[in-house]
This record gives C-alpha cells, sequence and structure tokens, in this order.
C-alpha cells in the first residue's frame, strides 16, 4: 500500500484553489495554473496598495476640477485660493462636498475666489 498523504495535499490543494476563486477560466480551476496566478495576484498585491491611493487622489481632483470650471475657477486657482485662505480641506472632501452640496462647494469656491 502507498502512503499519498492524501488529506493534507487535497486540504492544500483545496485552500490554494480557494484563493484563486473569480479568476479567469483555468486559473480559478486546474491548481498548477491557480498556483501560478495566486503567486503574482499576492507579489503584486503591495504595489496595488500603493496605486489605489493615486487612482483615488485622481478620481478626487478629476471631479473637484469639473465642479470648480462649473464655478468659472480652474482646479490650480481654487487649490492655491484656499491654501492662501488658509482653508485645511484635502482632496477627498472637495469632491464630496462638490457632488452633494453644490451650494456649500460654491461657498467654497467664493472664499478661494476672494483669496
Amino acid at each position: 500500500m502507498r502512503a499519498t498523504n492524501a488529506p493534507a495535499s487535497r486540504e492544500r490543494r483545496r485552500r490554494r484553489l480557494e484563493l484563486a476563486k473569480g479568476f479567469y477560466g483555468a486559473r480559478s480551476k486546474l491548481f498548477r495554473t491557480a498556483t501560478e496566478a495566486v503567486d503574482r495576484a499576492m507579489r503584486l498585491s503591495t504595489a496595488h496598495r500603493k496605486l489605489k491611493k493615486r487612482d483615488f487622489r485622481r478620481l478626487w481632483i478629476a471631479r473637484v476640477n469639473a465642479a470648480a470650471r462649473q464655478e468659472g475657477i480652474s482646479y490650480s486657482k481654487l487649490i492655491a485660493g484656499l491654501t492662501k485662505a488658509g482653508v485645511a480641506l484635502n482632496r477627498k472632501m472637495l469632491s464630496e462636498i462638490a457632488i452633494q452640496d453644490p451650494a456649500g462647494f460654491k461657498a467654497i469656491v467664493e472664499i478661494a475666489k476672494n483669496a
């Protein structure tokens, strides 16, 4: 009789395939392909956590720029004005205000224009 360590190796494969859940095609079905895909995903996850911050900042800036231009001021002039006026609002909050409270954003723009 041959000892195969079957329960342990099956569990090891199950865990690896669980990590590959949602991957496209063979990457989520075949053990070897899944292992390669999961290894790569784990390697890149660190870099992608950094990139996510960059991507969100770009999104907020694009939103603030669009809202600012509707009020007749460019993004750079808005930020420069707010800095001069000593208004400490980050881009995330500016974009949320621009979306949720247009009147409030208009007031912020006026503060920047006056500064």
